[in-house]
Order: C-alpha cells, then structure tokens, then sequence
C-alpha cells in the first residue's frame, strides 16, 4: 500500500511541479513577446527612416548625375551606393515582416492557448488525483480486510484441525 501511495505521490508531484512551470512561465513569455513587439516597431521605424533618408540620398545622387562636369562619376558612384542600401532596406524589411508574422503573431496566439490549456489540466489533475487516491486507498483498506478475514479463517481452521475435528 504505501509503495503505491508512495509511486502516486511522486507521479503526481512531477506532474504538478511541470504544470507549476508551466505557469510561473507565462511572466517571461509574455515579456519576451512584448519586447519583441517593440523590436518590431522600432524596426518598422527604423525602416521608414532609413526609405526617407535613400530617398533623399537618391536625389543627391540624381542631381549629381545630371550635372556637367566631373560631378558625373560622382553621381553614379552614389547611384550605385544608394542601390546597395535599399538591398539592406529591403532585408531590414523582410526581417522586421517575419519577426511580426512568424515570431510574435503566433507566440501571442499560444500564450493564451498555454495558459488556458495548463489551467484546465490543474484542475483535471487536481480531481483525477482525489479520486484516483480515494479508490487506491478503498481497495488497499477491502485488501487488508480481506486479508484479515483470510488469516482468522487459517486461524479457525488450525483450531479445528488441533482439536481433530472433521467438518464431514
């Protein structure tokens, strides 16, 4: 009995020690998915900028272009330059796109998810556990009983068997 008391007890220690994780958890996640939203607008910021900035370095760079003179090679070396970083712009965008969509969107979906799921297991736990208990203990008390009534009918029988007595 206290061998199965004992492997119940551990089973549903570990069980409740993994749903209490799971719990003291959501604080972090829910931080992390609150900075990495601000990372995501940061960028988007830092993405608007940066279009306003090529913009106006692309029209230095045209008015260099346009000019006569040695102004010229200027302005296709700053063309080229101003290529280059709308090819950066363009992965600050692609990155600051899929921080939103495949990181933080689905992370907020789960968060939720997680916290209802691992409420609902406490409580399922909580009451499986009662009455898993509650049987355990029924029938480990209808054991000893029987095992009782088993020793005092050996005992009755001995007794009978000791004074030569024949049921027949």
């Amino acid at each position: 009995m206290e061998a199965v008391e004992k492997e119940c007890g551990a089973l549903g220690g570990l069980f409740q020690a993994i749903v209490n994780d799971m719990k003291c958890s959501y604080p972090v996640w829910e931080d992390f998915s609150a900075k990495a939203t601000k990372l995501h607008s940061q960028l988007r910021t830092t993405v608007l900028a940066a279009v306003a900035f090529l913009d106006a370095f692309q029209k230095v760079a045209d008015m260099a272009t346009n000019t006569r003179g040695a102004t010229r090679d200027i302005g296709s070396a700053l063309t080229r330059m101003c290529m280059r970083h709308r090819s950066i712009e363009a992965k600050l965008r692609q990155f600051t796109n899929a921080l939103m969509e495949s990181l933080i969107v689905p992370l907020q979906d789960k968060i939720e998810d997680w916290k209802k799921t691992a409420n609902q297991l406490d409580k399922d736990h909580a009451k499986d556990y009662k009455r898993s208990r509650h049987e355990i203990k029924k029938k480990s008390s209808d054991t000893m009983k029987l095992q009782k009534k088993a020793r005092k009918g050996q005992n009755f029988t001995h007794i009978l068997l000791s004074h030569n007595y024949s049921p027949n």
